[in-house]
């Protein structure tokens, strides 16, 4: 029996499903687009490609591909212009549909480009790598990179369907599997302290058992925070908890130059740098901040930055994120392991403390 997830949203609803090897789902479905009509189109990346290129074959057969460079580089104007670019050659009309199949930013990438070709094309998200598994692929955030900042381009464009071949993490590489631990420890910080407990004492693994079910446990937390917030409008708390560590980890990655450091490594800095804040706002111990500083270096992840990196730099960056609202900052804090909270107007020593923590300048 299946043991598929449906995010609920009235008529943007979609099933995110999960296997070992789903590739004979995926070819159903391509093959259910083609039989009335509806043309496909695939995204991916040149290392995916190269890697499980019969994995590929197996989900897609002939069907119409683009490999792009593997990277943040790509999630790019000009990478959003070579996607659109692919979709004119192919012809895909508003009946088309593309499958995003890749890491965050082949999702990111794809349904931006999803959502701009023709105002809303239908596509679907195959994520190949434990943080688009746990996290990027579920809830209809797409967008690109620019000079400005991360993610500050982009829509709102659910996907049609969420395909979790866990099977396709065998070959992922030590450094993006850690990178996507990032995001399965913010979920238990956020709002799951026996599932961070768990982390800290056995780290995940791509060998580890209940690898399977510490995916399905993350999208389902996921799913549960975008139906109630699919926007993230609420005044306080909703889809914005969602960022924990992420203030800081979108202002490293653009000070230090998107790549330098993967989505996951910049955010296992962020965790440890959003818990310094909680610790200095009086919502957690200092015994609490060293737990999450060891979870993090137990899964591979930096706690501190590789090299330092002008704070007023960085905090142009944080400035010029989506997450200011009426010119301040936003932060998500945590009250407790296991429970977070958006907060305003910290103070900016706070900030700057926070950050000079974990190598800061």
């Amino acid at each position: 029996m299946r043991d598929d997830l449906q995010v609920k949203l009235g008529e943007r609803s979609y099933p995110i499903r999960f296997g070992a090897d789903l590739s004979a789902d995926v070819r159903a479905q391509v093959t259910r687009l083609t039989a009335a009509g509806r043309r496909a189109a695939v995204l991916t990346d040149q290392n995916f490609l190269a890697a499980q290129g019969a994995s590929l074959r197996a989900m897609f057969g002939e069907t119409p591909t683009l490999a792009v460079a593997p990277g943040e580089g790509s999630k790019s104007l000009a990478g959003l212009g070579q996607v659109l670019d692919f979709l004119a050659e192919q012809k895909l009309d508003r009946g088309g549909s593309l499958f995003a199949v890749g890491g965050g930013v082949m999702g990111d990438l794809g349904g931006f480009a999803a959502a701009s070709w023709l105002r809303g094309i239908d596509f679907f998200q195959v994520p190949t790598t434990l943080l688009a598994m746990v996290d990027s692929s579920v809830g209809g955030k797409t967008g690109i990179n620019i000079a400005a900042g991360k993610n500050l381009v982009g829509a709102f464009h659910q996907p049609r369907g969420v395909y979790v071949s866990t099977g396709l993490l065998a070959t992922l590489p030590p450094r993006e599997f850690a990178a996507g631990a990032a995001e399965v420890i913010k979920t238990g910080l956020l709002g799951d302290a026996a599932l961070f407990e768990q982390l800290e004492k056995t780290p995940l693994t791509v060998k580890s058992p209940d690898l399977a079910a510490v995916i399905r446990r993350c999208c389902a937390f996921k799913a549960a925070v975008v139906e109630a917030d699919e926007r993230e409008t609420a005044a306080s708390g909703g889809r914005a908890l969602l960022n924990l560590g992420h203030t800081f980890a979108h202002a490293i990655e653009n000070v230090a130059g998107y790549g330098d450091y993967l989505h996951g490594e910049a955010v296992g800095v962020g965790l440890c740098a959003a818990a310094r804040l909680s610790q200095k706002l009086g919502h957690i111990a200092a015994a609490d901040v060293a737990r999450v500083e060891r979870a993090v270096s137990a899964h591979g992840l930096p706690g501190k930055l590789r090299s330092p990196l002008s704070f007023a730099a960085l905090l142009g960056a944080m400035m010029r994120d989506k997450k200011v609202r009426a010119g301040g900052l936003r932060f998500v804090v945590l009250k407790k392991i296991g429970e977070a909270a958006t907060q305003s107007d910290v103070a900016p020593e706070f900030v700057e403390a926070s950050f000079c923590a974990v190598g800061a300048a």
